[in-house]
């Protein structure tokens, strides 16, 4: 099955087709398409990966400042390491960019998961390893009921 993702380093899209994902490099500029880890965005850079990505994508909204999001930060960083390329895993900085004012996030650590540039589900709030991956496992059947009903 081929899939379409945004390259971490340039934001241009690439097909990745079957094989091991993690070995895909990006058509443009040659950097890894999956690492593993999650990928610090911008506004232009969270733009490209929604209209991009066929594969779902999981934005982290955080902010320096905040402990709950210090706190959560190494849990996403793990689900990135075993979820992915499943899911494009990414951070987004609440004090540098537009996105979550668009988005009406009310409270940090934010996280939100989106499928063809749609949102499906929003959780705010700090979350043990265990809740995050519950709750993505509940998410992701729910878009595999949606496509095949489709």
């Amino acid at each position: 099955m081929t899939t379409i993702t945004a390259c971490p380093a340039c934001n241009t899209g690439n097909r990745v087709a079957g094989g091991d994902p993690h070995a895909a490099k990006c058509g443009r500029c040659g950097a890894r398409l999956f690492t593993g880890a999650p990928i610090d965005v911008d506004d232009a850079g969270f733009a490209a990966h929604l209209k991009l990505s066929s594969t779902p994508v999981l934005v982290d909204i955080w902010a320096p400042w905040c402990g709950p999001c210090r706190t959560m930060a190494p849990i996403f960083e793990a689900a990135a390491k075993h979820i992915e390329p499943r899911v494009r895993f990414l951070k987004l900085n609440a004090d540098e960019t537009k996105a979550p004012a668009q988005l009406g996030v009310r409270g940090i650590p934010a996280l939100i998961l989106f499928h063809d540039g749609r949102e499906i589900d929003r959780r705010a709030g700090l979350m043990s390893g265990e809740q995050l991956s519950a709750w993505l496992d509940q998410a992701l059947a729910s878009i595999s009921t949606m496509e095949s009903e489709s």
